[in-house]
């Protein structure tokens, strides 16, 4: 069974910095892209970064480029997410989430895009 577990969630001045960290077990980690996903109070998911199996290549939605740094140790089994100069807005429950297919770099919050999700760390961003 896969399972991913997150941490490092808080509560974070504005303009702070925090690192998120996703646990994975029950997978070849190291075969599967992986992405993370955020969902604010009272609105939907919201498709944040995503890192290629290799760690090589990563992808951003705009409203965190240059700001968040998505990482991933595949001999540990465990995806990073590094949030710089955080805002308000990024207050939100962060998610990793692992696609369904192999290989496959999803770049999207849809729920049928990925076939495991971790329970959330909550990070709010407040002064």
């Amino acid at each position: 069974e896969v399972q991913l577990v997150e941490s490092g969630g808080g509560l974070v001045q504005p303009g702070g910095s925090l690192r998120l960290s996703c646990a994975a077990s029950g997978l070849t980690f190291s075969s599967y892209a992986m992405s993370w996903v955020r969902q604010a109070p009272g609105k939907g998911l919201e498709w944040v970064s995503a890192v290629t199996a290799g760690g090589s290549g990563t992808l951003y939605a705009d409203s965190v480029k240059d700001r968040f740094t998505i990482s991933r140790d595949n001999a540990k089994n465990i995806l990073y997410l590094l949030r710089n100069s955080l805002k308000p807005e990024d207050t939100a429950v962060y998610y990793c989430a692992k696609p369904m297919w192999r290989g496959r770099v999803v770049t999207t919050s849809r729920r049928e895009e990925y076939d495991a999700w971790g329970q959330g760390t909550q990070v709010t961003v407040s002064s």
